[in-house]
């Protein structure tokens, strides 16, 4: 049987036996992915569609809560809607503000220091609220909680890798239908000729350049103000859309020829309404799959190109 040493005798160990250090520290993950796999398959828990289901059936509504990033939350709603569709269960989503948000020392974030705060929260609510399968989606407030969602940041998934959009599934024992939109929101026509951008100072893929784009008529840029003073640099016609809400963000996307992000929050909501859109991948991080009609990811510049001549012409 497995027994963590204390500081002391790993030191020990690490400077008096290698081999056996080495074992150590390979037992040691092990122990702490079985301790990790246990604390979510407690019995209380629910991480199986037949324990939400049995729950659902007596109180005919989950509340649910989330903690952010914007994107992740938005990328855990089509587990929300597969709940929903299956259990017939009321879904109420309950935001919790204020949770650490721990960045390397090269990297920054338009929120800071922290996930989710009331402005993003505020931003988000309209949308989320407005989406059929949702009952209700407004701020934690000591809410009795059926199912937590950021049990996902609990240490085992890796979080550089992969699917975000499968991360809420693993621990619900839901399967979401990622090929299916999960988000609606009607059309702005004001935007039906126009590439809509996106792209954020995290994630950027340094190998591409955006410049061939100034031979299109319409470019718009969405997301914050310094992300958006770093691309006219490239891109001098282009021209800034502020919205008021994340609806607002949503129907202008919904609306657009072509949408061409990174792996920032406008591409989950791109993703979620299966519009033409086109990923910018970074080498560094690939945790966000296009699934479904009308998407692509591209690394590198000719594919890029040529993509958006395929989707803008056609």
């Amino acid at each position: 049987m497995f027994k963590k040493r204390n500081l002391a005798s790993k030191l020990w160990l690490k400077y008096t036996d290698r081999p056996a250090y080495k074992t150590y520290k390979w037992e040691l993950v092990n122990y702490k992915r079985e301790q990790f796999i246990n604390f979510l398959l407690g019995s209380e828990r629910l991480n199986s569609l037949p324990k939400i289901k049995a729950l659902s059936s007596v109180t005919g509504e989950l509340n649910i809560t989330h903690s952010g990033n914007a994107g992740d939350v938005i990328y855990a709603l089509p587990t929300l809607k597969k709940i929903h569709e299956l259990t017939g269960a009321k879904i109420n989503l309950c935001l919790i503000l204020g949770k650490p948000l721990i960045l390397p020392e090269y990297s920054t974030h338009p929120l800071g220091n922290v996930m989710l705060n009331r402005k993003m929260a505020d931003m988000l609510i309209p949308l989320i609220g407005e989406q059929a399968y949702i009952n209700t989606c407004d701020l934690y407030n000591d809410q009795k909680i059926d199912i937590d969602l950021d049990y996902f940041r609990a240490g085992l998934i890796p979080q550089d890798k992969g699917n975000i959009a499968h991360w809420c599934g693993y621990i619900t024992g839901v399967t979401p239908d990622l090929w299916r939109p999960w988000l609606s929101a009607k059309s702005n026509t004001d935007f039906e000729n126009t590439i809509v951008v996106a792209r954020s100072a995290r994630y950027q893929n340094k190998t591409i350049d955006y410049r061939f784009l100034n031979k299109y008529d319409s470019l718009k840029f969405v997301g914050v103000e310094s992300e958006y003073r770093e691309i006219k640099k490239y891109l001098p016609k282009i021209e800034w859309v502020q919205v008021n809400n994340f609806m607002e963000l949503a129907q202008v996307i919904a609306g657009c020829k072509v949408f061409i992000g990174n792996q920032s929050f406008p591409y989950s909501i791109a993703e979620a309404l299966k519009v033409p859109r086109i990923l910018e991948v970074a080498f560094e991080i690939i945790n966000v799959v296009p699934e479904g009609e009308n998407g692509h990811d591209f690394l590198f510049q000719d594919h890029l190109e040529a993509l958006v001549e395929e989707l803008y012409i056609r």
